[in-house]
């Protein structure tokens, strides 16, 4: 059996596809897996054994660059890579217009969610075959519960991400140490830097090494005000996602708003802490098998004390 997944973005969401991934994996072991995503997350996919052939896109880099010509011999190339093989079943996870299109080029029964399912309805026109999953379940859950109504089975009893990291740590740490994930794509998600502060200096009391990542200049110059203000902690190079993956699967506990990246503390089993200050962890919070807590929501951001007791709670 030949399988075509097509889940692009985003970090979270990439993620949140694997246990179905390994669920595929379970069920058919013989089965040749293949997955469509996001260049700029294409290490995702690269970590899970299960995956022969990831197949990268750059969607969001041809949205600014449309007029030019490299652009759109990019995207023909991109659809010929997916005509060149015959699948049994293409899954599109994501039930967006764009992943619909994406799957649309594949050749192969196409699934997705039906219009009342996708996160943007039109997308249903594109599959072949549409299943109902209801909105209500996280979203670990729907990519399961779609994978396994598009295979004619159910999901799993056993879950895991099932990632692989290199195991090479990017940077000589002292242990134990915490990784914080003080940033995030929306500023109302953000926990106060007096908050970060206070927790710094708590962790760096009790002999804790804290190591702050970051992905562009502002969430850097945030880090080193965070540092400053605590007079404890690292900031680091700018890593890859497969470095931070390595820096995550070693740390002692990871802690973090509502971004992607906290997500693989979770995807890893490391003790893990989500912050969450304008969004409900229901649907897209902290998900797994091994320890973690996510706290807070919409007018309910965590204090400092709070955080602490979580973390303790998980480590």
């Amino acid at each position: 059996m030949r399988i075509l997944f097509v889940k692009t973005s985003s970090l979270g969401d990439v993620l949140h596809q694997c246990p179905a991934v390994t669920d595929t994996r379970a069920r058919f072991p013989q089965a040749t897996i293949d997955w469509v995503v996001e260049d700029s997350f294409a290490g995702i996919a690269e970590m899970h054994p299960a995956v022969r052939r990831v197949i990268p896109i750059g969607i969001r880099r041809w949205r600014t660059r449309i007029a030019r010509p490299s652009v759109w011999a990019e995207m023909l190339g991109i659809r010929r890579t997916l005509r060149d093989e015959a699948y049994d079943l293409v899954i599109d996870t994501q039930g967006l217009l764009k992943s619909a299109i994406v799957a649309s080029q594949a050749r192969g029964t196409r699934h997705g969610y039906d219009a009342s399912s996708a996160r943007e309805s039109v997308a249903s026109r594109f599959y072949d075959v549409r299943h109902h999953v209801s909105r209500e379940m996280h979203a670990v859950a729907r990519n399961r519960a779609l994978v396994a109504a598009a295979l004619g089975t159910k999901p799993a009893a056993a879950f895991s991400y099932g990632l692989k990291t290199p195991g090479d740590l990017p940077l000589q740490l002292r242990t134990p140490y915490c990784v914080m994930l003080s940033m995030t794509s929306r500023a109302d998600k953000l926990w106060p830097e007096s908050h970060w502060v206070a927790l710094a200096r708590e962790l760096a009391a009790r002999g804790w090494e804290i190591v702050l990542p970051w992905g562009s200049d502002a969430e850097r110059s945030r880090c080193e005000r965070l540092v400053e203000s605590a007079g404890a902690g690292i900031v680091p190079r700018r890593m890859s996602l497969r470095e931070l993956a390595s820096l995550i699967a070693e740390s002692r506990a990871v802690i973090g708003v509502d971004t992607g990246l906290t997500h693989f503390g979770a995807a890893l089993e490391v003790p893990t802490v989500g912050l969450y200050c304008a969004s409900d962890s229901r649907l897209t919070g902290l998900y797994g098998s091994g320890p973690f807590r996510n706290i807070g929501g919409p007018g309910r951001i965590p204090t400092p004390d709070d955080a602490l007791a979580a973390l303790e709670g998980v480590t």
